[in-house]
């Protein structure tokens, strides 16, 4: 199946519009007709069209069955990645890119469990409330694009992360208790690990720093300190340092608040245990 790229920009148009022609090109040298590929990779005739145009990401599937019947030895499946970049909105690049590129990164997240730490099953349920709805195909590609974002847990040398983690977010049984059983599990997994940290903000604190909301910080290989908010239909990434040092200020408290790593992997085990 071949989807229309969600919010696709120009840097992405370019991207489809290359493949495109690679596609055409090779469909070309071979004689054959936009027909006669469509109905040797089992897609429709507009598909390959729309492809071809540039209009539409071919799935992983249509490369490599266009790269076997083309006999592109290669050619066409090698440009999976690159398509796969392209489908995703620009914010999700640019923050998998910077994210790819930290050598620490802290978060802090209040509503839900944080795009890094989430299983499959609880991403679409998260897309899937979405008000007004996405599409399947929207959905799709927006649970692709987060969990492509949790390779950077096996990058080396790997980065440090720390993960603050609202009570209530653990709590709260969205998409139904199986699929927050397996979201806890998750957690538990995540944090045994040497380079993760994570931490329970419990809901009885009298003292709170994060109600202006959820923050992320990422400490870059130059040296440099990024910051990530996103509220509503607003996305945005902080570089002005003074920006930077409210963040700064208000996560150390928040993790000052929060239970300690081994004390939080304690309070998600129980709370496993009554889900």
């Amino acid at each position: 199946m071949s989807v229309e790229p969600y919010g696709a920009d120009e840097e992405s148009a370019a991207v489809l519009r290359t493949v495109g022609r690679v596609i055409k090109t090779c469909r070309e040298r071979e004689g054959m007709t936009q027909a006669g590929l469509a109905t040797a990779i089992r897609y429709s005739e507009e598909q390959v069209s729309s492809v071809e145009r540039g209009r539409r990401a071919p799935a992983e599937e249509f490369l490599e069955a266009a790269d076997r019947v083309l006999e592109a030895g290669g050619l066409i499946s090698g440009l999976k990645n690159d398509v796969a970049k392209a489908r995703f909105p620009k914010k999700v690049r640019d923050l998998a890119k910077l994210e790819e590129g930290a050598v620490e990164l802290c978060a802090y997240a209040n509503h839900v469990v944080h795009g890094l730490l989430q299983t499959p099953e609880y991403t679409r349920a998260i897309y899937g409330m979405r008000r007004p709805p996405y599409t399947e195909e929207q959905v799709d590609e927006l649970v692709e694009a987060r969990l492509a974002r949790q390779k950077i847990f096996d990058q080396q040398p790997a980065p440090v992360f720390g993960f603050v983690q609202e009570e209530v977010t653990l709590r709260r049984p969205l998409g139904g208790r199986m699929v927050m059983r397996r979201q806890l599990e998750r957690l538990l997994e995540v944090g045994q690990r040497r380079n993760v940290e994570i931490q329970v903000l419990p809901t009885d604190r009298e003292d709170h720093a994060g109600l202006a909301g959820a923050l992320q910080l990422l400490r870059l290989k130059e040296g440099a300190t990024v910051g990530h908010i996103e509220v509503q239909l607003i996305s945005r990434l902080l570089s002005d340092p003074k920006e930077i040092q409210i963040l700064e200020i208000r996560y150390g408290i928040i993790r000052a608040q929060a239970l300690t790593p081994r004390e939080s992997l304690a309070f998600i085990e129980k709370l496993l245990g009554e889900t």
